[in-house]
């Protein structure tokens, strides 16, 4: 089959109550992510480089489907006049699946709100692989649980 029937990407959007600024400098900054969704969440650690910053990298420690995983990533962008951020996967459970695959994110202004998109672009090591949509609801329902963290008064 064509290599590049292994290559794909996902899409998710989801409203939440927190200013675009502010979901940004949370997603690039995700040291907190633990404290903001633990039930998913159980850490964030600092490898190498400084929170929130280009070239950071990252390693995530979160329940998918039941099962505890782990994912090492590299912050390969901040944008923060489009307010999006990308990391690349480098090292995790995850990468037992996928040749490569990234993680965009881009907070669009709604009012005193934000529209929060997530796009996955991956290639997948052979066709048995399922698309990463598991992943994708597990991350609206945490962009819905920082939203809620960001407001809290």
């Amino acid at each position: 089959m064509a290599q590049s029937s292994l290559c794909g990407t996902v899409q998710a959007e989801v409203e939440i109550k927190a200013p675009a600024d502010k979901v940004l400098e949370f997603y690039s900054n995700p040291k907190h992510f633990p404290k903001c969704s633990p039930a998913t969440i159980t850490s964030v650690d600092l490898h190498g480089g400084r929170w929130g910053t280009v070239g950071s990298i990252t390693t995530w420690n979160y329940v998918l489907e039941g099962k505890t995983a782990t994912g090492k990533g590299i912050t390969e962008a901040i944008d923060y006049k489009n307010k999006t951020l990308t990391m690349n996967v480098i090292e995790g459970d995850i990468m037992k699946d996928y040749k490569s695959f990234k993680f965009h994110m881009q907070a669009i202004p709604k009012g005193d709100n934000s529209l929060v998109r997530f796009t996955y672009e991956y290639e997948k090591l052979n066709d048995d692989v399922p698309d990463p949509k598991s992943l994708m609801e597990i991350e609206t329902s945490i962009a819905k649980d920082v939203g809620a963290y960001l407001t809290r008064a």
